[in-house]
């Protein structure tokens, strides 16, 4: 708790704006709208006078809300003759009231609603607003919710405000003098808190996925989410971040306390977090009491798009209910759910899509509480959609990332397949293939879901500071292994398959680049930032039927070779072979082909080449202990 406190005896010369609950209440007529302040900043000392008062005055109200998750969501009088409350986010507790007709939704961009105060379109008689204690010269702090209680105020005719001591004393664009309340109330009632939420092992893994496509220096956007428990550690190694967020949590204190956010790389706002509101614990509204590195601007600010597409590489995070095979999605809704609607959602997606490296991340778990996967063919009438497919640049589970821009709705379809659930795999390729989305013929192994070695991702630089990731093949590949292909050279692809092959139609890629994990590996190699990167090396091998040994191959698009790739994939093929129990590889290399030869010179492990009408063949058994380099190449 903030030790304050607060004392009359510093403002005598304004002592008659001092009153009582009934009193201000007193001053309130039939029909009046009054704005009431948001979350932590809702003035529950008022709001709970109104509760308990029986005044004939206090009938037929309307009070206006932005976020309502507080004492005046459950007044008994909401939605009754006495009070009718109108909200601007459907989240929280308040969308129960809304789908009961309780609560009247309104919908608009977060930055266009102060346009409607200012227009006079939405009317305020009285802004009851809750502020910290003023400091000697009379200047309070509207502490941690912004949004547009300073426009109330200017255009109410009766301004009351509730001085919380406990209330933190933000910096930005939150100080109001006491001269601007007709009156000024005592807050009797604790501050509004909230405990933090928890996330679990699936969430982690989402979230982990996220920060996977979140680069040092990018500029996020936060929410209360249990996604974004789960997230901050996972972005606490990163550099230079930058905030720009509605909403600043208990996670995103500890996020910014690891000293990953300096928001030095930032276009608006730099050095600064910004935000509008803050919701949590005690704990972060000690932390927020006159932290300079946190500024509170008005929802107009915040959810500008052009002062988020300032910041580069802005990233917006998304936790959404359901996604379709297309890329729509359906945010949360209900209680649980705070921040992300579609009125939040789309100004932060419109500054992202233009932000200069920005990109879209869509993350929800495969499946829900109930076991049904969370990627179906079609949203339906699930409420609450984002229809703007085009946005997505990633949708994140905790199976992978599925890469959407530049993809046709049949790659996005295999992409977004890639990441379900493994037991709704095979159901969403029938249906895909049903509805035409994906090829007729398209084959999918019906087990294969469950022994994708999602584990077996790594990044390694090459000659010339190349950065390449290489990861197991996926059956969304198809495309890139298609484009590698046709940019071999006649005689790559004659080493590669032996034989002077011109064509590779999906009927024999996707028999490719479905692998059956349990008998064969595949791992790709990438080039170009995540999302836009190309497959530029393939390395793999098969279990052979009579014996513990792999068959293997190799192939390295002509623009990288000689830069050691090759001889990367080869080691990290045997390192995986020999922890699945693989006690040697074989292979087949034309006596033409020397460069990959010399990747096979480099195993640490003996290896026996056999001349046959001019191809050798190679077996390269696995001991225990790599033997001297004297011994490692024998012909017969």
């Amino acid at each position: 708790m903030l030790k304050k406190v607060f004392s009359m005896k510093k403002f005598a010369k304004w002592r008659d704006r001092f009153a009582t609950p009934d009193e201000v209440l007193a001053q309130i007529k039939p029909g009046m709208r009054i704005f009431v302040g948001t979350g932590v900043a809702e003035p529950r000392t008022l709001v709970q006078s109104l509760k308990a008062s029986s005044g004939l005055n206090l009938q037929d109200l309307e009070l206006i809300q932005l976020v309502s998750l507080g004492d005046t969501i459950t007044h008994p009088g909401v939605g009754t003759a006495q009070f009718r409350l109108k909200t601007f986010f459907s989240g929280w507790v308040a969308s129960d009231a809304i789908s009961r007709g309780r609560v009247d939704l309104i919908p608009c961009r977060f930055s266009r609603i102060p346009s409607l105060f200012e227009s006079g379109r939405i009317k305020v008689d009285a802004a009851f607003v809750q502020i910290t204690a003023p400091d000697d010269a009379g200047y309070a702090s509207l502490g941690v919710s912004v949004d547009v209680a300073r426009l109330a105020m200017e255009h109410a005719r009766i301004v009351v405000g509730e001085i919380q001591p406990e209330m933190p004393r933000t910096t930005g664009d939150t100080f109001v003098h006491v001269s601007d309340f007709h009156y000024l109330v005592e807050a009797t009632e604790p501050l509004l808190v909230f405990p933090r939420g928890q996330g679990n092992e699936v969430y982690d893994k989402v979230a982990a996925n996220v920060a996977s496509e979140i680069e040092d220096g990018s500029c996020i956007a936060w929410s209360m989410e249990r996604l974004f428990e789960s997230l901050w550690p996972h972005l606490a190694r990163k550099k230079d971040l930058g905030i720009h967020t509605p909403f600043f949590t208990d996670s995103l204190m500890d996020l910014v306390k690891s000293g990953a956010v300096t928001n030095r790389r930032k276009g608006s706002f730099r050095g600064k977090s910004v935000t509008s509101y803050a919701m949590g614990s005690r704990a972060l509204m000690q932390w927020l009491d006159c932290n300079p590195m946190v500024e509170f601007q008005g929802v107009d600010v915040l959810g500008d798009p052009e002062r988020i597409r300032r910041n580069s590489r802005f990233v917006g995070i998304l936790p959404v209910r359901r996604v379709d095979l297309t890329g729509q999605v359906a945010f949360l809704s209900g209680r649980g759910n705070l921040g992300v609607g579609s009125n939040v959602a789309t100004e932060f997606i419109q500054g992202a899509v233009t932000s200069p490296g920005g990109r879209v991340i869509a993350a929800l778990p495969s499946r829900n509480r109930e076991g049904n996967s969370n990627i179906v063919l079609s949203l339906g009438d699930i409420p609450n959609q984002y229809n703007n497919p085009e946005a997505l640049d990633f949708v994140a589970t905790e199976y992978g990332v599925a890469h959407m821009a530049g993809r046709s709705v049949r790659e996005r379809a295999q992409a977004l397949i890639d990441v379900a659930h493994p037991d709704d795999r095979a159901a969403l390729v029938e249906a895909a293939k049903e509805k035409k989305i994906l090829y007729r013929d398209q084959i999918y192994l019906a087990d294969a879901g469950h022994f994708y070695p999602q584990d077996l991702a790594e990044t390694s630089t090459f000659k010339d500071g190349l950065s390449v990731r290489f990861r197991a093949i996926k059956p969304s590949d198809e495309e890139e292994m298609r484009r590698l292909f046709y940019r071999f050279s006649s005689e790559a692809v004659y080493y590669r398959y032996f034989s002077p092959v011109k064509t590779m139609p999906h009927s024999k890629m996707q028999e490719y680049v479905n692998v059956d994990f349990r008998k064969a590996m595949s791992i790709v190699g990438l080039v170009g930032e995540s999302g836009s990167g190309h497959i530029i090396a393939e390395g793999r091998y098969v279990r052979m039927a009579d014996r513990p040994w792999a068959d293997t191959a190799f192939v390295v698009d002509e623009e990288y070779q000689k830069k050691g790739i090759a001889t990367f994939l080869f080691l990290f093929l045997i390192e995986i072979a020999r922890g699945r129990g693989i006690e040697g590889f074989t292979a087949d290399v034309l006596s033409s082909n020397t460069s990959m030869f010399k990747v096979y010179e480099k195993s640490p492990y003996p290896v026996q080449a056999r001349l046959e009408s001019g191809v050798y063949h190679l077996s390269i058994p696995f001991w225990e202990t790599a033997p001297d380099r004297s011994e490692r190449i024998s012909f017969r």
